[in-house]
C-alpha cells in the first residue's frame, strides 16, 4: 500500500463524512418523513465506514510489518540489558574508588589522632 492509496481512503473518508456534519441539516433529514433523506444518511455512513475499515486494514498491516521478530525482539532486550548493566558495573566501581579514598582519609585521620593522643 503507497502514500497515494492512503491519501484516497483519507479523501473517502472526508467525502463520506462532510455531508454528515452540518447538523441542523443532519437533524432536519432525521425527523423528515422522506425516505430520501434517511436513505443518504445510510449510504453516507456506509462509505465512511468502509472507508475507515480500510484505513483500519492499512494501520493494523503497518504496524505488523514494522514490528520485529522475536529474535530482534529478544536481541534488543539483551542489548539494553548489557547497557543497564555496563552502567551499573561503571558506578559500583566509582563508589568503589570513593570508599577506598574515604577509608584512607579514615586512616590518616586514625594515625594523626594516635600521634597527638601519645604526645599527651
Amino acid at each position: 500500500m503507497n502514500q497515494a492509496e492512503v491519501m484516497r481512503w483519507v479523501t473517502s473518508l472526508e467525502m463520506s463524512l462532510l455531508p454528515c456534519l452540518p447538523a441542523r441539516e443532519l437533524q432536519a433529514m432525521d425527523r423528515s418523513a422522506h425516505p430520501s433523506h434517511q436513505a443518504d444518511v445510510e449510504r453516507h455512513v456506509k462509505e465512511f465506514m468502509e472507508a475507515a475499515w480500510k484505513l483500519q486494514l492499512f494501520f493494523i498491516s503497518l504496524h505488523h510489518k514494522h514490528r520485529p521478530s522475536k529474535e530482534e525482539a529478544i536481541t534488543q532486550e539483551i542489548e539494553a540489558l548489557e547497557s543497564e548493566l555496563k552502567e551499573k558495573n561503571e558506578l559500583l566501581e566509582k563508589q568503589r574508588k570513593l570508599l577506598i579514598g574515604w577509608r584512607e582519609l579514615l586512616i590518616t585521620q586514625k594515625a594523626t589522632q594516635v600521634n597527638e593522643l601519645e604526645k599527651i
